[in-house]
């Protein structure tokens, strides 16, 4: 069943988002878009967590604004409000939390791209965040608190991503190690920047996604009960 837009509470204004819920109370888990904005296909992936049992919320960080142009979502990136955007994940985990459809009160972060780099920013910065998936996730102007980071963190990758590259996924991985935090890292080889985004079939890669997917929900169930 679809979900539909919804209205919560960020720092004393509102925002909206995309809710879906599962058939019975489930966890909470915050879908966080790419930089091309709330889209359908986001919309989707909040429906598809909605089928495997989670409540599923995803914020509209642009407020109101999307394209499918990359050279209008890189000004949209650009443009946006990290505080704001933090105010309204913030936001996003307060309602979730408390909505009588969460079934242990738990939330989980995840998201791609530019959304990957946030769901790692909105864990470091919000201890309510029990758990944290990160797919390829960069922004240049977001940097996330790693030693303030509690919530144990999934990243999965692409080996041919020259935006986030291997290189600078290795160096996550020794910040998180020697600050003796709890991550698991996986590096698709031969693919693609966005390979789970299944609207964009030149970058899309049905083996990875399907694996992803299946490490993202096991990561989940895991820690959000």
């Amino acid at each position: 069943m679809p979900g539909a837009m919804t209205t919560f509470s960020s720092n004393g204004g509102t925002a909206t988002g995309y809710l879906s819920a599962p058939s019975e109370n489930g966890p909470g888990v915050i879908i966080i878009q790419e930089w091309w904005g709330l889209v359908p296909h986001i919309k989707n992936i909040a429906d598809r967590f909605a089928g495997a049992g989670f409540l599923a919320l995803a914020p509209d960080l642009y407020h109101g604004k999307s394209t499918k142009s990359p050279d209008e979502a890189g000004k949209l990136m650009m443009a946006m409000n990290i505080d704001q955007a933090e105010r309204d994940l913030a936001g996003a985990v307060a309602y979730l939390k408390s909505h009588p459809k969460n079934s242990t009160g738990k939330i989980g972060t995840v998201g791609f791209c530019m959304g990957g780099a946030l769901s790692l920013y909105a864990a470091s910065k919000n201890p309510d965040v029990a758990a944290c998936v990160v797919f390829y996730g960069g922004h240049p102007k977001v940097q996330p608190d790693l030693p303030a980071l509690e919530a144990p963190v999934l990243g999965l990758y692409a080996e041919n991503d020259g935006f986030v590259t291997v290189a600078s996924v290795r160096d996550l991985e020794r910040k998180l190690k020697g600050l003796g935090k709890e991550y698991e890292i996986q590096v698709y080889p031969g693919v693609d920047h966005g390979f789970f985004n299944d609207e964009r079939p030149e970058v899309y890669n049905k083996a990875a996604a399907e694996d992803a997917w299946k490490r993202t929900l096991d990561f989940f169930h895991r820690h959000l009960g």
